[in-house]
């Protein structure tokens, strides 16, 4: 048996083997950093009270006593939730204390007519809630400009909900971090099944195995292709 591959797929399997391990090698890159992410989500810690935004990290359990405003609040749209169209409402929360945080009550369902906005009704009085801290969610990819914001119309539906922006047309200083409401907790909506990551590191293993497989597939395609041409005349 004669192996005689030849010198351009010879080039072409360096490229392909190279790109396959990189992209494998991101995979279990992504799934460790996900698998960090999970575990910093499970060992939380929990604190009474809005401590110094430095002084927490994400995930930070907040248990806090004050009330929703009840008419400023942010739609951020595009949200869906068992398939069905629909926002998630931000609202803030005023503390004792004269401090405020931007909370994400949850989803609520877009009606037929998208003229008309998700009613929000917030709970009077003063509440006890508690939830997860963390950042605005960010989109994937923005296409267009952020819509502008009002601060004389209320409720406002945004598709790139920014907190500076936010806190600007509220017209007050917001905390930093915003709060996820737990499912438990008063005057919240539907789909509040926070999760710390949207892949889980499995899948990305799985995606992993799947590019390190490829790789190994070009190994043989291109040996195989060496011994053909090794019997060729």
């Amino acid at each position: 048996m004669v192996f005689k591959p030849s010198l351009a797929s010879s080039a072409w399997l360096i490229v392909l083997l190279l790109l396959f391990a990189r992209l494998g090698a991101w995979q279990l890159q992504r799934g460790a950093e996900k698998e960090q992410r999970i575990t910093g989500f499970e060992a939380a810690e929990q604190i009474t009270g809005l401590p110094k935004a430095d002084s927490v990290t994400e995930f930070t359990r907040l248990v806090l006593r004050g009330s929703f405003d009840p008419q400023k609040h942010i739609l951020a749209d595009n949200q869906v939730f068992e398939r069905r169209p629909g926002v998630h409402v931000y609202s803030p929360f005023h503390l004792g204390n004269g401090s405020v945080i931007l909370v994400n009550r949850g989803w609520l369902p877009f009606a037929a007519d998208r003229a008309n906005l998700p009613t929000v009704v917030s709970v009077p009085g003063s509440i006890e809630i508690s939830g997860r801290i963390g950042p605005i969610p960010k989109p994937g990819r923005q296409l267009g400009a952020a819509r502008s914001m009002n601060a004389h119309e209320w409720p406002q539906l945004l598709t790139y909900p920014e907190h500076g922006r936010i806190a600007a047309a509220l017209g007050i200083e917001l905390y930093p971090w915003i709060l996820f409401l737990d499912s438990s907790s008063p005057g919240g909506f539907g789909d509040r099944s926070w999760s710390p990551v949207y892949m889980s590191p499995d899948r990305h293993r799985a995606y992993a195995f799947q590019w390190f497989a490829l790789a190994l597939a070009t190994l043989v395609t291109w040996s195989i292709m060496g011994v053909r041409r090794g019997r060729q005349p």
